[in-house]
Parts: structure tokens; sequence; C-alpha cells
């Protein structure tokens, strides 16, 4: 159980639903990750940015970066 609450899109101001709705468009969900640093939009603005630059640069294609970060998440026991 988290013990910070993620937030929903309508609990966040309009920089934390920018990035929501383009989490949104570009892969069809809001990573809960995400939804907690809502609380601090400057901070999630950046990790946005950050995981989008991970993901689309680079030479390993992207959906074997995907593939390892759910790998990467079971091995950790992550529940999201």
């Amino acid at each position: 159980m988290a013990r910070i609450r993620p937030l929903q899109p309508d609990d966040v101001g309009p920089e934390a639903r920018e990035v929501f709705a383009r989490f949104e468009r570009e892969r069809g969900a809001i990573p809960n990750m995400f939804r907690t640093m809502a609380l601090r939009p400057e901070i999630m603005r950046t990790a946005a940015e950050h995981m989008r630059a991970i993901f689309s640069t680079g030479t390993v294609d992207t959906r074997l970066k995907e593939m390892l970060a759910v790998r990467v998440s079971q091995i950790n026991d992550c529940h999201y």
C-alpha cells in the first residue's frame, strides 16, 4: 500500500495535467510513480523528460527497453 496517495488527473494543476495528458497519449496510462511525483510538478516534469530521453535515444530498440523495465520491476517485486 502506498504511503503517499498518488494523485488523479482532476487533483493536479495545469503543469502536471499537461504531463499526465502526454502519458495518456503516448503510453495509454499514467504511471503511479508520476501520479505520486505530481505532488511536486517541477520534479515530475524533470523525471518525465529524463524518461523520455532514455526511451527515445540510443541504439537499443524501444521495445527492448520497455521489456527490460518490466523485467527489472518484476525482479524487484514491484506491484504495478
